[in-house]
């Protein structure tokens, strides 16, 4: 090897050839390893030849060492596997270098699946650098251009991964290429990446779009030729959500320009179709469409000072997109959720600061004039409103004004559905010159309104802040008390009040939760308790109106899709909505709301109603309103401002501190922390967590309503954004920390003493375990792997730890995690349940993973997990926790315990050999004095989890190799038989545990431990068999007590005929069969088969007792030994000097000896 730093150029392709054909199957990873180290390009080129040598020769040398490799891969299996293994091993990402890269694509063509699973894997731990990937194409892309087929599956494959990290890899992977290559392989990309945008997979169209964005923005002049394949997309709208739509018209508005005009002369004529269609769908379209062209037509691309001057903005171009915006608002004004979603994207566009400011002028003249006029009306003398007509008894609710009401303003909700409803209920009513005044618009249209009014006057709301305090003309919700006699008409009426008043104060939240003025924020926690308040009255209604579908929130997806309704249009001039009395101004607006599809209807109830419909006596249970998320508007991140506003309510901490003064309403209570802290969970975790793949795509796309502001944002921005929030949130840990540990004073000790106040204390659990939840969507972060976002996870780090050690932002990431592990180590001792402990430990495992040295962190994880496992976990009630998410977090605590711990086989053997016995005799409720979370319930998932982690210890047990020496492999014997008698003391067990979970769980890991040692114990047998006779001969008797053992439960499976377990036996058999022939030929590799010999073995069951279909056939068989096989140790110690008088090995054809092999 040290030749090859010293050859001549021309000679060096001869060397690896030489070296490649000359390896062995017992030394090809170590030749591999080394040859690799000295091969890597352009750096193995002598120093004395590096000027020397042209750059077209040097890559000739790339080309001709590459094809060496490939002939050698693909005609030697042993060469491919080595040079995979060795790949494999690799564990930073500073050991990686171009020739890896190289070399996997060449391996590509014969081994792909394990070529993807390593880049997927590699990618998802951060191995493989954006840099890396950089420098391999630009210095190698004439010989990466012959693996350009390996380089386009591969990228295919990442592209189709739920993970955002390995589907950003695989479009940055088609980004270079493109980029790379010539204009063929251009093509094929590109084909490719409109074919994943039309497949109609969610994740994998998103990963596509994003490569298609990247190339459109950043190489816009290479991707321009190409136009008329983006533009076939537009053949396949259908299959893509309106998110997604979006960005296809982005893609192709950037190709409009020189030497395709022509482009944009077909978007307006796809857009004016859209718009004029009947369905409301292909409206949603049409408008999309419609307003990305405004967009990229009126975009500032100046300075701010610039974007201020109206002169700046072309009189052509501002008469064209207010001519396109006429046209919209002409075609949708009967259409009520086509006019929200129009609000809703024309707020989005003036949310992204990229209208000019003098379109953005004219939409606030022409598109916000006439919501005052719709929605709200002037409170009458003495604060009554008129309730002649109305199908509900009127109220004004929720007004925070103390003063008089007369003479002030409200937002008229119960008349304006009332006049929906009798509209709908006459389909032929003419309305005349009235236009619609929809409920349905009215959030999208206050968002709208607060958006432009934020933009236009430098951030201040005083124009509407009157909107805030304003109450609504509703329902009087004092009828919900007697909900259940109510006909089915008015209990929908309620409901639909009800969600018209809750997104209305959501969207409130929206607009004036970032505001800094101390009255304004208290006002806007009136709102936010007023939130807590409507919930709960929902609930109420919605259990007793089963099957009943919302107004939809979210127009920008197909759930709670509608059905198209009539309306007209005007304008007026926009007037400012202030507190007090509203201007007399005619009113030009009627509505119908949309109806709900009936599809959509059966949908919405699938998981809240009975199974049985039959069944009328069946209870349906009380609904959640977790489940109705997708009719619920979304709240901004800058809502969670909230959280810094005031701590939680001190009333918890001091029950002495219960007054109801204007004060203490405008505290943040736990009610309203537990509703802040669920959306926020609900936010990271669709957004920072990869989710399952799904192969049902509606449930894709529907998981995604309700985010579509979050995933403009993206991941990166909205990680900003809770760092920015990580200190708040460790200050309401604290608090709820110190409340359990008040609690705990209280009770002696006792988290769950007799004294506790269930409600209180399970709403200070919803706190905690909510909290514990936001750290473990942020720490879950797969983003933290990649290099520009390491500083934002030592910011992270950073906080954690000055919670307990100020001043520690300028230590690295190993030093910080001490000091963060040590800081969330303080509440291991308040945590109220299991499922919280199970979030801590997450969170320990989660920081372990994004540092270089997870080791460092294994032995803290393991200790706090075997805490909680020797801790009695008791409900607020006094009883022991139990069920199926109880049994659930007991099974992650004792499965991250066995993987972290230092010794996996002296732990199994604990729990084996001491924790077990103590529960064999005790009652069901008696746990172990060892571990308090075993008793005889618990002991399948104990068992269970053994198992696993001891398959998986195997794993980690090291190959042998022929250059160890006699010491290496003792030890390796020896820990094998560690394993081999763990094996035993597990399979003993269903001895005495005989239920169908044990023998389901023994049966299907024990052909999983017997293939494992096959393939990883026996090959080290066969080097070691010389050297250490007795260890060996031990380790096969041991392991045949074992696979004894599992014979019997075959049987024992057969007799009960029980099908879910007699289909693991035939495999189970079959592994048996090959290791017993397997350790045959161990013998005679080792010259001494004479020791080996085989009887019949037969049929008994757990107990040992033979079963009785096998009793004549035993009668047949008297000289047959009950041992499927047996090594005599005197032939073993002799070896290949046994003698010739031995008993000779006896095969039988008998029918119980092959139902075993």
């Amino acid at each position: 090897m040290e030749v090859l730093t010293a050859v001549e150029i021309e000679h060096l392709p001869v060397i690896v050839k030489f070296v490649l054909h000359s390896i062995m199957p017992t030394n090809a990873q170590e030749v591999i390893a080394e040859l690799r180290s000295k091969l890597d390009f352009p750096v193995s080129l002598p120093r004395s030849q590096e000027n020397k040598i042209p750059k077209a020769g040097a890559t000739d040398c790339e080309g001709l060492v590459l094809d060496v490799v490939r002939v050698a891969v693909r005609f030697q299996r042993t060469t491919a596997e080595a040079w995979l293994r060795v790949i494999e091993t690799l564990t930073d990402d500073s050991q990686h270098k171009p020739i890896d890269l190289l070399v996997l694509f060449i391996l590509h063509v014969n081994h792909h699946k394990q070529v993807e699973s390593m880049f997927k894997s590699k990618v998802r731990l951060g191995r493989l650098k954006d840099s890396l990937l950089q420098s391999v194409f630009s210095r190698h892309a004439s010989v990466l251009r012959n693996t350009f087929p390996a380089i386009l599956a591969t990228a295919q494959t990442l592209l189709r991964s739920m993970e955002p990290v390995v589907s950003i890899f695989g479009a940055r992977l088609c980004c270079l290429a493109f980029c790379s290559f010539d204009s063929y392989c251009k093509q094929e990309v590109l084909g490719a990446l409109v074919m994943h945008v039309c497949s109609g997979s969610t994740s994998e169209t998103d990963a596509a779009l994003d490569a298609l964005q990247i190339l459109a923005r950043d190489h816009p002049a290479d991707l321009s030729p190409f136009a008329v394949f983006i533009k076939g997309i537009l053949d396949y709208l259908d299959s893509l959500d309106l998110g997604q739509i979006r960005r296809v018209f982005t893609v192709l508005t950037s190709l409009t320009s020189d030497p395709h005009p022509h482009i944009q002369d077909e978007l307006h004529i796809v857009v004016r179709k859209q718009l004029s269609s009947a369905t409301t769908k292909y409206k949603r379209i049409g408008i999309i469409a419609a307003l990305v062209l405004v967009k990229m037509s009126s975009s500032c691309r100046g300075t701010q000072e610039e974007c201020s001057d109206a002169s700046e903005l072309d009189d052509e171009v501002f008469k064209q997109v207010t001519s396109l915006l006429d046209l919209v608002r002409s075609c949708i004004e009967r259409t009520p959720d086509a006019a929200a979603l129009y609000f809703d994207e024309l707020a989005n566009l003036i949310q992204s600061n990229n209208l000019h400011t003098r379109l953005q002028t004219w939409i606030g003249e022409n598109a916000l004039s006439d919501f005052q006029d719709i929605y709200v009306v002037d409170v009458g003398v003495g604060g009554q409103m008129p309730s002649e007509g109305l199908p509900l008894r009127a109220k004004l609710c929720y007004n925070i004004e103390e003063e008089d009401n007369e003479g002030s303003i409200a937002l008229n909700l119960l008349p304006l559905l009332s006049e929906a409803q009798a509209q709908g209920a006459n389909p032929k009513t003419q309305l005349g010159a009235k236009r619609s005044a929809s409920l349905l618009c009215m959030m999208p249209h206050f968002r709208l309104l607060w958006l432009s009014e934020k933009s236009l006057n430098e951030g201040k709301l005083e124009t509407i802040d009157g909107l805030l305090s304003c109450p609504l003309y509703t329902a009087d919700y004092d009828l919900i008390e007697g909900v259940d006699l109510l006909p089915r008409a008015d209990r929908e009426m309620l409901c639909t009040l009800l969600f018209f008043t809750l997104n209305w104060f959501r969207e409130l939240l929206n607009a004036f939760s970032w505001q800094q003025d101390a009255d304004m924020r208290s006002r806007v926690l009136c709102r936010l308790h007023n939130i807590t308040e409507v919930q709960a009255l929902l609930e109420t209604c919605l259990t007793a109106t089963q099957g009943y579908v919302p107004p939809a929130a979210h127009f920008d997806s197909n759930v709670g899709e509608t059905a198209a309704s009539t309306s007209t249009s005007s304008a007026s001039a926009p007037k400012a909505i202030r507190k007090g009395k509203k201007s007399k101004v005619e009113v030009h607006n009627i509505s119908t709301d949309s109806s709900q599809s009936e599809e959509n209807a059966a949908e919405v109830w699938t998981n809240k109603t009975q199974k049985d419909k039959d069944v009328v006596d069946k209870d349906p249970g009380p609904v959640q309103l977790s489940a109705f998320r997708a009719y619920l508007r979304e709240l901004d991140l800058e809502t969670f401002d909230l959280l810094r506003a005031w701590p939680m309510s001190r009333t918890l901490l001091d029950p002495s501190q219960s007054s109801h003064t204007a004060a203490e309403v405008a505290q943040l209570g736990p009610k309203e922390l537990v509703f802040l802290l669920n959306d926020l969970t609900a936010k990271l975790d669709h957004i920072l967590i990869a989710p399952k793949r799904n192969l049902f795509r509606k449930s894709q796309s529907e998981r995604g309503v309700g985010f579509s502001h979050l995933r403009e944002r993206g991941p990166q921005r909205t990680v900003e954004f809770t760092l920015s929030l990580l200190p708040t949130i460790c200050d309401h840990l604290d608090n709820v920390h110190s409340y359990f540990l008040a609690v705990q004073e209280k009770n002696d000790g006792i988290i769950d003493g007799p004294q506790v106040n269930v409600e209180e204390f399970e709403m200070t659990a919803t706190c905690y375990q909510l909290l514990l939840r936001v750290l473990l969507a942020l720490f879950s972060w797969g983003g933290f792997v990649q290099p520009e976002n390491r500083s934002l996870f030592r910011s992270a780090l950073s906080i954690l730890a000055g919670r307990l050690q100020p001043g520690q932002a300028s230590q690295n990431l190993d030093h910080l995690l001490g000091p963060t592990f040590s800081y969330l180590q303080v509440f291991a001792k308040t945590l109220p349940s299991c499922s919280s402990a199970v979030m801590l430990v997450n969170i320990l495992v989660a920081l372990g993973e994004r540092t270089s040295t997870p080791h460092l962190s294994c032995s803290k994880t393991a200790a706090v997990a075997l805490g909680f496992l020797k801790q009695v976990w008791l409900a607020p009630t006094g009883q022991r926790e139990s069920g199926t998410k109880y049994n659930k977090a007991l099974d992650s605590l004792l499965r991250v315990y066995l993987d972290y711990c230092e010794d996996v086989f002296a732990v199994i053997e604990d729990i084996a050999e001491k924790a077990v016995p103590e529960i064999i005799h005790a009652d069901k409720d008696s746990s172990s004095p060892s571990y308090s979370t075993l008793t005889r319930l618990t002991f399948s998932i104990f068992f269970r989890a053994m198992f696993a982690a001891l398959q998986k210890a195997l794993k980690g047990i090291p190959g042998e190799k022929a250059s160890d020496s006699s010491e290496e492999q003792l030890n390796k014997i020896l820990t094998w038989n560690v394993a081999v008698q763990n094996f035993h003391r597990l399979v003993k067990l269903v001895k005495i545990f005989d239920g169908r979970t044990f023998l389901f769980t023994t049966l299907k890991y024990g052909r999983l431990f017997v293939e494992t040692f096959q393939k990883q114990g026996m090959p080290l047998l066969d080097l070691s068999f010389k050297k250490h006779k007795n260890e060996v001969h031990n380790l096969l008797k041991s392991l045949q007590q074992s696979t004894r053992q599992l014979h019997h439960m075959c049987g024992h499976s057969k007799v009960r005929q029980d099908t879910g377990l007699t289909q693991h036996v035939p495999q189970l058999k079959r592994s048996m069969e090959a290791l017993l022939y397997r350790v045959k030929a161990s013998l005679a590799l080792n010259h001494c088969p004479e020791a080996f010999w085989l009887g019949n073995l037969k049929n008994r069951d757990l107990q040992g007792e033979e079963i009785s279909s096998q009793v004549a056939m035993a009668e047949n068989t008297e000289g047959a030994s009950e041992e499927p096989f047996q090594l005599l140790d005197d032939d073993i110690r002799e070896g290949d000097n046994a003698s010739e008088s031995d008993p000779p090995g006896v095969v039988s054809s008998d029918e119980s000896c092959s139902e075993e092999f």
